[in-house]
């Protein structure tokens, strides 16, 4: 109650000021958005951190994503994803099988092109975080915090690169204090991209004696 009362009184003091901020904040967003979605394609690598130092875990990777319309590629994990803008078809090499399933798009959870340029827009308030220089680039980060009181995410930090209106880096901070920070680099837009790189050949993968689960 104390805490809630603390809260109250500072948005009382401070109300004015926030929401505009807030507002500069959503219209910085909103304008990275409406740049990268309006892109027939994009492609980019990434690097992925995990630092949770409650479980002494450490986790450092790269990774590369391309995306066009409602299709995307992507690979981590020592692993391989495809969604046509169907079927997600994950191809996991260590295994030797891969995974095909129908994605349901409506799902909060399931990820697709549109949801990577507006995730932010609903469940979250905004502020202007700090502006830093980070590789030569100015970034702008604004910071979301979710509504939902039950979220295990505590904030989000996005990094927008203010030269090209590009996402350059989302950190996400858990309620349990685990980081995990994408760093996007080598950003490619409107390139020639062979249509059937969005396409699954089962055949490859049944000749080469993996476990097809469907």
């Amino acid at each position: 109650m104390r805490l809630f009362l603390s809260i109250f009184i500072g948005f009382l003091f401070f109300g004015c000021g926030w929401a505009q901020n807030s507002v500069a904040a959503k219209g910085l967003l909103d304008k990275t958005s409406t740049t990268m979605a309006a892109y027939s394609n994009l492609s980019m690598d990434f690097d992925y951190a995990l630092d949770n130092q409650a479980e002494d875990v450490k986790q450092e990777m790269s990774g590369d994503l391309i995306l066009e319309g409602d299709k995307y590629v992507v690979n981590l994990f020592g692993t391989k994803q495809i969604f046509d803008g169907a079927i997600t078809y994950t191809i996991i090499p260590e295994n030797e099988e891969v995974n095909i399933s129908e994605a349901d798009i409506d799902d909060d959870n399931a990820f697709t092109p549109s949801k990577f340029y507006s995730f932010y827009k609903s469940g979250y308030t905004f502020t202007m975080g700090d502006l830093k220089s980070i590789n030569g680039k100015n970034v702008q980060f604004v910071n979301l915090t979710p509504i939902d009181s039950e979220s295990e995410v505590r904030i989000i930090f996005v990094g927008i690169d203010m030269k090209t209106n590009h996402i350059y880096q989302i950190i996400e901070v858990g309620t349990n204090e685990t980081r995990t920070i994408l760093t996007a680099s080598n950003i490619k837009t409107n390139q020639k991209i062979d249509a059937n790189i969005f396409s699954f050949d089962e055949k490859k993968y049944v000749e080469l004696d993996y476990m097809i689960n469907k």
